[in-house]
């Protein structure tokens, strides 16, 4: 298949072109949180180095296809000599388009292997076992990419949030209605976290969920981090339970790209991402 370099040229996206950037992400439909700016900044606190790359239509002047691309190298050796490249939930763009994808694949190959990448890992955003996802496959099988283990999880259950409140209960199992009533009169009630304390508290409430049941856990800068980042820009909440003043359950929710998603925690909050806009919520 033949595309032409001159229409597309895939370019570095700078700091300055941040708001460019997220405005591409978040309203394209392939768009998602883990492409978004702030979540490489996140990562940047965490020994990965992002660079985002778009595909540049020169003909219709815009941006057609994007990447967030995380890169980590070994202690002391620059990204240049050699690194891993790990595309998290993306790249950003229109599948059904194969001359498009030919030309962003081709040019971002050449640009990593320049750059010094010894690999790319990709963990797509489309759903395993969806027809978008076969399409995809499809796709990634023309241009020789190799199916690899993932990271984040194949499959994953999202609810619509676009009826009203009332329906959306009425479809809960009749114990988990009864359970949210109950906490309602029990005095229970749920509040969003202000300051770096609470997101601390919620923190060593975590820390005991994650030795009960043997999952790990991030450290507390971490959080703290994702929270400074993400909560100003209305991107991501931490919502507290609390009873007579003691915490009893916590979560973060992520909003982005008209998805509300569970990040961290253990248990969920619908109605905040509902009011917000949301149309899908991804457990």
């Amino acid at each position: 298949m033949l595309y032409s370099d001159t229409r597309y040229m895939l370019r570095a996206i700078s700091a300055e072109q941040r708001t460019l950037w997220d405005k591409f992400i978040t309203t394209h439909p392939n768009g998602h949180l883990l492409q978004s700016w702030q979540w490489g900044q996140l990562k940047a606190s965490s020994a990965w180095q992002p660079l985002r790359l778009a595909l540049w239509d020169n003909k219709a002047q815009q941006i057609v296809a994007a990447a967030q691309i995380l890169r980590r190298t070994a202690p002391y050796v620059p990204v240049r000599w050699a690194h891993l490249a790990y595309m998290p939930k993306g790249p950003v763009v229109d599948w059904s388009q194969a001359t498009l994808c030919e030309a962003f694949f081709r040019q971002l190959y050449a640009r990593l292997a320049r750059e010094g990448a010894l690999a790319l890992r990709m963990e797509l955003g489309q759903l395993a076992g969806s027809a978008e996802a076969e399409l995809v496959q499809q796709r990634l099988t023309s241009l020789c990419v190799q199916p690899a283990q993932a990271i984040q999880p194949l499959r994953t259950i999202v609810l619509d949030l676009t009826p009203p409140e009332d329906l959306l209960l009425a479809q809960m199992k009749e114990k988990w209605r009864y359970n949210v009533r109950l906490a309602a009169r029990k005095g229970v009630t749920v509040r969003v976290a202000q300051t770096l304390q609470d997101v601390q508290a919620w923190y060593s409430l975590l820390q005991t969920t994650g030795e009960r049941d043997q999952f790990g856990i991030h450290t507390l800068d971490y959080y703290q981090r994702a929270w400074q980042l993400f909560a100003p820009l209305n991107q991501m909440r931490l919502l507290l339970a609390e009873h007579n003043g003691q915490l009893l359950a916590g979560i973060f929710v992520a909003l982005f790209a008209q998805q509300a998603s569970y990040l961290y925690g253990a248990s969920s909050n619908i109605r905040w991402a509902k009011q917000q806009g949301a149309h899908l919520y991804d457990f």
